[in-house]
């Protein structure tokens, strides 16, 4: 597909990093190349002028003076997964897809890495992309019956203790009805984009993308019953701090947004109407994705079967009854002697004996 002409592409990145410059003065110039307009934050475009001497090839527009969010296309990560969810946060309300390209470690929801910078620029300027919605979540609190805070969260919303030495007692509840309550370090209220963030980190299912639900995964918590939970994407997951240790707690969205919770606060999580928005190169499948960032060991896969062999002849399964289900074999009498009654006279020849010839074994 054709390229239009002056599309403005956001770039956004993490200006503290000498890669994270040198891929945007990279990706500068070939987007000038392509007929696209950079657009940057104009305190990114200062300090990266600053801290590469100047370039006179680096000309981005800046965002704010010489255009606004509603006239970006799409927007660029270059960095890891935190640069992704700060990006997130910045284009939230005006629909802008993000791709991101890996600077970090993992890089989970990353679209591509380094050094397929100069592909990953060429697919967005012909439009060899694919735009997907990911889940995020709406995240209320309320204290004392009055709501206090109003946010949202793409992987998850943590609710944690404040103090390193203490324990949180919080009691869970699910659509209005409460299931369980115990001690913990915290809970963690997350989607199937976060199940592989901090609830993976906690114990928590994988889950992929394509499933619409909620997680509840608790932190270290002081209880028998303390699995996590998945459930249905129109429920609303529900936390109390309780005021049995008077312990305070802190709710954190993406590890980025923080409220304090007094004693008696509630988090209220569910399904957000507005997803995010990310840019896909390729249909990479979950599971190979998964491979690949965690470095999952599949040693012995054969591959799917083939055709041919799909087409080749099936045996005939055999069925086996469980052993109470089949017939029951006749009833043979044990071959045993019946045991000996004594009358009261051997009774009372034994005890003579016993009385002639103490200790001895009768």
């Amino acid at each position: 597909m054709p390229y239009t002409p002056g599309r403005r592409i956001l770039v956004l990145t993490h200006t503290g990093r000498e890669d994270a410059i040198s891929a945007a003065l990279q990706a500068t110039r070939m987007f000038a190349e392509e007929g696209l307009v950079t657009v940057m934050l104009e305190q990114d475009v200062a300090a990266i002028r600053a801290a590469a001497g100047d370039p006179p090839e680096f000309a981005p527009e800046a965002l704010g003076v010489d255009c606004e969010l509603e006239d970006i296309t799409l927007g660029l990560v270059l960095g890891g997964d935190g640069s992704v969810l700060r990006a997130a946060d910045f284009v939230r309300g005006y629909n802008v897809p993000l791709l991101a390209v890996n600077l970090g470690h993992v890089g989970f929801l990353a679209e591509s890495e380094r050094t397929d910078l100069h592909r990953t620029v060429q697919a967005i300027a012909s439009e060899s992309y694919v735009v997907i919605e990911r889940m995020a979540l709406d995240v209320v609190v309320h204290v004392e019956g009055r709501e206090v805070a109003r946010t949202w969260a793409l992987n998850e919303a943590s609710v944690e203790k404040s103090h390193r030495e203490r324990m949180l007692e919080v009691v869970v509840s699910v659509d209005n009805s409460p299931l369980t309550t115990f001690g913990c370090d915290g809970v963690v209220l997350a989607t199937p984009t976060g199940s592989t963030a901090y609830a993976f980190s906690a114990g928590g299912p994988v889950v992929w993308p394509s499933v619409e639900a909620l997680l509840c995964v608790p932190i270290s918590a002081h209880a028998l019953f303390t699995r996590p939970l998945v459930v249905g994407p129109r429920s609303t997951i529900g936390v109390d701090v309780l005021t049995r240790t008077r312990e305070t707690g802190v709710l954190w969205c993406d590890g980025r947004r923080t409220v304090e919770l007094p004693p008696q606060a509630r988090v209220e999580v569910s399904r957000s109407a507005e997803p995010v928005r990310l840019a896909r190169l390729n249909p990479t499948p979950f599971a190979e994705r998964l491979v690949r960032k965690f470095r999952l060991p599949t040693d012995g896969w054969r591959g799917p079967v083939t055709a041919q062999e799909r087409a080749g002849v099936l045996h005939e399964v055999e069925t086996v009854e469980p052993r109470h289900a089949g017939p029951r074999p006749d009833v043979v009498e044990p071959a045993t002697m019946p045991l000996s009654v004594p009358s009261p006279a051997d009774i009372q020849r034994h005890r003579d004996r016993g009385a002639r010839h103490p200790g001895e074994d009768a």
